[in-house]
């Protein structure tokens, strides 16, 4: 239990601010939780995190041991495309995320895979036995995943190198100009988006996209293979942004559903709503970690994007 006796200097100031100024240790999500189940109080009494503290207020804050996280398997479905004793190679949909994080205890491919595996790596820790190599919640397609702390060093050292190949599939707005391209710039966490990343000329980390031009479709979008070379957060997103080519369906860098309502082919019925990023994990090749030869996997699109593809393709012969 800690106990705080406030003075002048602490006047006027919020209760959660307060205590959050107080604890390095805990977030001020954090502390607003523990005010709101009473183990933050003033005066020995229940507060809201908004009160405002007063010269002589006595404020006690009590944390709770935490108590250990336990992982349960759950069915979840992914497609399996490889597997032996050191490895397994999946295909994941759209809309599931990884491993647990904030606001996602349940439902993740981690919880799927131990269901399926029961023998994962523990070097990702509790949250993420297993996982290599992330993809984002709405991004679809290929990833590796070890069963053994041997295998998830032997794979880690090869992304960590570059010596993962990684390709993608991406539909982006706009009619690309030439036929291929690189992107070279540094990417880093955005200055005023938290959540976001961004290009930082200072300050970012090396962060290199290679992309090559499939197919245009009227001069509205273009389909892209794309090869990362590193494997930054949102890489693709945020380079195929900043140059002017969103992938289409990312409400974050591009643009969300309410631009696509208004598009002219979506109102005219010709284009199907794009409710997440058309980009997938085509792709993947590394060294496998015991039979030490070069091993390389495919994804095919996924239906949503194989239809907004070919939807498309129709209009292109029009």
């Amino acid at each position: 239990m800690l106990f705080y006796e406030i003075c002048e200097d602490s006047e006027d100031i919020r209760l959660d601010v307060f205590l959050a100024s107080r604890s390095t240790d805990l977030s001020r999500s954090r502390i607003q939780s523990l005010i709101k189940t009473g183990e933050a109080k003033v005066n020995e009494c229940r507060s809201r995190q908004s009160y405002k503290l007063k010269k002589g207020d006595r404020v006690s804050l009590l944390i709770p041991p935490a108590s250990p996280y336990v992982l349960k398997p759950e069915p979840i479905e992914f497609g399996i495309i490889y597997e032996d004793d050191s490895l397994i190679v999946l295909n994941k949909p759209a809309g599931l995320v990884v491993h647990p994080a904030a606001g996602h205890a349940t439902g993740t491919l981690v919880h799927g895979l131990l269901q399926h595996c029961h023998d994962l790596s523990g070097i990702g820790g509790v949250l993420r036995p297993g996982i290599v190599h992330r993809l984002d919640k709405d991004t679809s397609g290929i990833m590796v995943a070890t069963k053994s702390d041997r295998s998830h060093t032997f794979l880690a050292n090869q992304f960590k190198s570059g010596e993962v190949k990684k390709q993608y599939v991406a539909l982006v707005h706009g009619a690309i100009k030439g036929n291929e391209g690189k992107i070279e710039l540094p990417i880093g966490r955005h200055p005023k988006k938290r959540k976001q990343m961004s290009v930082r000329p200072s300050g970012g980390r090396r962060a290199l996209t290679q992309w090559q031009k499939i197919e245009e479709f009227n001069g509205e979008f273009s389909l892209l293979s794309v090869i990362i070379k590193t494997g930054r957060t949102h890489q693709i997103r945020v380079h195929l942004s900043h140059i002017g080519h969103p992938v289409a369906g990312d409400p974050v860098y591009g643009y969300g559903q309410r631009w696509w309502k208004r598009h002219p082919l979506y109102k005219k019925g010709l284009l199907p709503s794009i409710k997440r990023q058309m980009l997938h994990a085509r792709s993947l090749g590394f060294v496998h970690p015991d039979l030490e030869h070069f091993m390389e996997f495919e994804a095919p699109l996924p239906d949503d994007m194989a239809h907004a593809v070919q939807t498309l393709q129709s209009l292109n012969t029009k």
